[in-house]
């Protein structure tokens, strides 16, 4: 996978990511999920971008988010707090925010940290956006 920098028609793989593009967001629809692709690193720099993206989309009403970490080479301390923040929005409007694709280094992150009891996690993109529509029919199914 290939991201281009912002402002130029260049692309860089994930591997050559530089300090100019620390973390490159792109949005993605697939039935009425909202994908976002995330590429580089979340850590303190990078944490206000993805909170605020998540606060706008949810403020758009935008409720069903899935993380795409397929290409997100490092998490901190920070990076983490962002997406626990971003979980947090979407809760309090309803919505859910969904992980797939963590490498191994941040699959390892989320269990010692117990996050994965928070998040839903998932190896497969589909899999993330079908489960979207099995909790939309289970709440239905229990009012």
């Amino acid at each position: 996978m290939t991201a281009a920098r912002e402002g130029s028609d260049a692309t860089v793989s994930p591997g050559q990511l530089d300090s100019n593009m620390s973390l490159h967001i792109e949005e993605s629809t697939r039935e009425d999920v909202l994908i976002l692709t995330l590429t580089g690193q979340i850590t303190f720099g990078e944490a206000d971008d993805i909170r605020q993206k998540i606060s706008e989309l949810a403020a758009a009403s935008h409720l069903k988010i899935v993380l795409d970490l397929k290409d997100v080479f490092y998490i901190d301390s920070t990076g983490l707090g962002a997406l626990v923040g971003g979980y947090v929005t979407l809760q309090n409007k309803k919505g859910t925010v969904k992980l797939v694709n963590p490498n191994k280094r941040n699959l390892e992150l989320l269990l010692m940290t117990q996050l994965h009891t928070v998040f839903e996690v998932f190896d497969q993109l589909d899999d993330a956006v079908n489960s979207s529509f099995r909790s939309v029919r289970a709440d239905a199914s229990t009012s």
